[in-house]
C-alpha cells in the first residue's frame, strides 16, 4: 500500500510534465476530463487533482492496454467461431456494407 501511495504522490507532483509529454493536446484532455478549463489549470498549477480526476486523466492519455491473454482469448474465440461454422462469406459482408453506405448517402442527400 505504501508503494501505491508513493506512486500517487509522484504522479500528482509531476502531472504538469506528464500532460506536456502526452501525445494529446491539453485542450482535448481538459474537454474529455469534464473539468472546466480555469479549474483544470488551477489544479495543474497547484498540483491538487483529486485521485478520481487523476484516474480520469490517466484513462484519457493512456487508453486501455490489452493484455496478451486477452488477445490470445480473442483469437481463440475467432478460431472457435470458424470451427463451429459461425462465419459469413466475404462477399455477403461487402454487399451489406455497400447497402448501408448507400442508405446513409441517400439519407444525407434527402436531409439537404
Amino acid at each position: 500500500m505504501i508503494l501505491e501511495i508513493k506512486n500517487y504522490i509522484e504522479i500528482s507532483n509531476s502531472i504538469d510534465e506528464i500532460l506536456r509529454n502526452s501525445p494529446f493536446k491539453l485542450k482535448y484532455i481538459i474537454e474529455k476530463s469534464g473539468i472546466s478549463e480555469p479549474t483544470f489549470f488551477r489544479k495543474m498549477k497547484e498540483k491538487k487533482f483529486l485521485p478520481e480526476e487523476l484516474l480520469k486523466i490517466a484513462e484519457i492519455i493512456e487508453p486501455e492496454v490489452i493484455s496478451k491473454d486477452e488477445i490470445l482469448n480473442a483469437i481463440q474465440e475467432g478460431l472457435n467461431d470458424v470451427k463451429n461454422g459461425r462465419i459469413t462469406e466475404h462477399s455477403l459482408v461487402m454487399d451489406e456494407v455497400k447497402e448501408r453506405i448507400t442508405k446513409k448517402k441517400n439519407a444525407r442527400f434527402l436531409d439537404k
